[in-house]
Parts: structure tokens; sequence; C-alpha cells
């Protein structure tokens, strides 16, 4: 029960909350042009899949999700360090992927309004990811450090 929590607070709040936040603070522009919003929704659809991706990957193969809140566990905590799939281009693909739709929002919504809140999300997610980093290094130690020095953080 605690891991669906988890992952329907981060929809709501990742999926639906920030381009809902981007949408409504660009003053809720109705008519998108179809010549940017096609573009726009495919990079978007990109950025799901690696998500979706990662977040199969990380239960079926770490059994369990990295996600603490500032060092509160918001659902189980991975078994096993993931180091293929999506994780061997990313150490993050799910946040990568996240970003990679925020990308094609920020594309079709095209408005400085909705570039601040992109610009806000990645500062704060950044501030998590380091959180995140630390605690990985204690539960996987030298394999996570290895690790990291293989795969880039984001891209």
């Amino acid at each position: 029960m605690k891991q669906l929590l988890g992952y329907f607070l981060g929809f709501l709040i990742f999926i639906v909350g920030v381009p809902a936040l981007m949408w409504w603070l660009s003053q809720m522009p109705s008519a998108l042009p179809v010549g940017r919003l096609v573009p726009a929704m495919a990079v978007a659809v990109c950025g799901l899949v690696l998500s979706i991706w990662s977040i199969v990957y990380m239960k079926r193969v770490g059994k369990g999700n990295p996600f603490d809140a500032m060092g509160h566990e918001v659902a189980p905590r991975t078994k096993h360090l993931m180091t293929d799939g999506p994780y061997r281009f990313s150490r993050n693909p799910m946040l990568s992927g996240t970003y990679i739709y925020y990308m094609g929002m920020l594309l079709a919504i095209w408005s400085w309004q909705a570039l601040t809140v992109v610009v806000a999300v990645v500062a704060l997610m950044t501030l998590q990811v380091r959180s995140e980093e630390k605690r990985l290094e204690a539960d996987f130690g030298e394999d996570y450090l290895e690790y990291k020095k293989r795969v880039r953080r984001f891209f």
C-alpha cells in the first residue's frame, strides 16, 4: 500500500501538478498551435515512456523505490543497485524522463512562466537527488561509487 501511495503522489505532483502549474501561471492558454503541439507531445510521450520504463525496471530488479522525500521514506527502498536497463544510461532515468516530459510541456505552452516553473523544479529535484545519492552510497557502498563514476546523473 505504501508503494502505491508513493507512485500516486509522484504522479499527482510531477505528471499532473507541475504541468498544471506551468499552464496556470502562463495565463491558461486555450489554443496551442498544432505545429508546435504535435512535436511537443512527441517529446512529452518519450519522456513518459522513459520514466515508466524506469519505474517498472526499478520495481522488478531493484525491488523497491529510491524516493525519499528529503530524508523521509515515501515508498519501500530499493534492495538491489540497478546498473542495467535504463540505469545504464542515467543514474536517474525516472527523473530524466520527467525532465524530458517537462520540455515537451514547455514547448507546448511556450512561456517564460512555464520556464520558471521548470527551472525551480529542476533546482529542487537536484537537491533531492543529492540526498538520495548519499543514501545510495550508504546502502550500496563501493558498488554505487563505481557506478557513479561510469554513469552520469541525468543524461
